[in-house]
This record gives structure tokens, C-alpha cells and sequence, in this order.
């Protein structure tokens, strides 16, 4: 085939939307077929903070949770509980930009900690410690980093992908159904 005979190629300017197919084929589920956690790089980890400090190591610990076996799962699981909602109720800033990779995980099957995925985003809807903080002490919502807006920014994280809530509290796994029933009722559905 010579140049003149192959089709044009189609090229877009960086700042041009891209003409690539993006939409995602849906399973009988409603969950769509796509590798999990594909937009992790999107979020800038390294410039927002966990309870340890730099928030860098959350994609490996999400990870970790989506393909690890059950020990390695639940242990990563364990640790980004401690970075993003400390003694199940403290909220970091990272808390927010981590939530929707929960409810992505929540909802595949092959995850073995999905129950205790759903009760972490359970503990982060129900957080207000930073709220009861600032009611006895105001100075908190003057400091430059507000950790009351991290926390009412997760909380609202959580909400804004209840609509999985019904496929998950139908789920054969009684214990991420019953899990999914309590996060239900901590946020008033």
C-alpha cells in the first residue's frame, strides 16, 4: 500500500480533545469492564497529605487491596485505613480523592476485603471530628489547610456514589450485604 492509498491518520492538538473511544463496555453487573483503578494517576498523590504525610504511597496500597491475596488485601487495607481515616474517624485531605477507588473496589468481586472496604466508607461518611473540633474551638477553620472542609468534602465523596448501594446490598456475599445495609443507614438512604 503506498502513502497516497493508506487512510489519513487523525492527529489532535495536546490542548484538543482526543478522538479515542473512551466509553466503557457494561457487564450485566452494571460495573464497567475495565481494569480497576485505571485513574488513579489522575490524582496528584504526592501534593496532598495523609496521616503520615505525603499521600504517595495510596495507589500502591489501593493496589495492593485490588489484586493481593486476601493477607496482602487486608493488610494494605489496613494501612490506608490509617492514612486516611485514622482511629476510623479522623479524615486527612487525601481522604476524598481516595474514596471513589473504594467504591470502585467495593464493587468487584475478585476483592477479598470488600465488607471492610464498605465499612471504612461507612466510618468516613459517619466522621465529624473535625466539625466537633471547630464547634468548641473556632480557630481550627482559620488555618490555612481546613481539615473540617477534608472532612465534609469525603463525606460528600461518599454520598455522590451511593447509587451503588442497592447492587451491593443485593450482593450474595451476605457480609458485604449487611455491611452495605449499615453503610446505608449511616447515610440516610
Amino acid at each position: 500500500m503506498t502513502a497516497a492509498e493508506r487512510p489519513p491518520i487523525m492527529r489532535t492538538a495536546p490542548d484538543q480533545p482526543s478522538t479515542e473511544r473512551t466509553d466503557c463496555p457494561v457487564s450485566s453487573t452494571g460495573v464497567a469492564r475495565t481494569t480497576p483503578l485505571m485513574a488513579l494517576s489522575r490524582v496528584p498523590w504526592g501534593e496532598i497529605q495523609d496521616s503520615t504525610g505525603s499521600a504517595a504511597a495510596i495507589p500502591l496500597l489501593l493496589n495492593s487491596v485490588a489484586w493481593g491475596d486476601a493477607g496482602t488485601a487486608s493488610a494494605a487495607l489496613g494501612d490506608l485505613r490509617k492514612r486516611i481515616c485514622q482511629y476510623g474517624f479522623v479524615v486527612e485531605q487525601a481522604t476524598a480523592a481516595t474514596v471513589p477507588f473504594l467504591w470502585e473496589l467495593a464493587q468487584l468481586p475478585r476483592v477479598t476485603c470488600r465488607a471492610e472496604i464498605i465499612q471504612l466508607l461507612r466510618s468516613i461518611a459517619g466522621a465529624r471530628q473535625w466539625e466537633s473540633t471547630a464547634a468548641v474551638y473556632p480557630k481550627l477553620l482559620n488555618h490555612r489547610e481546613n481539615p473540617v472542609v477534608w472532612e465534609r468534602e469525603a463525606r460528600q465523596a461518599v454520598h455522590a456514589r451511593r447509587g451503588a448501594l442497592r447492587r451491593l446490598m443485593d450482593d450474595e456475599d451476605t457480609v458485604v450485604a449487611r455491611a452495605t445495609t449499615e453503610l446505608a443507614r449511616t447515610l440516610g438512604e
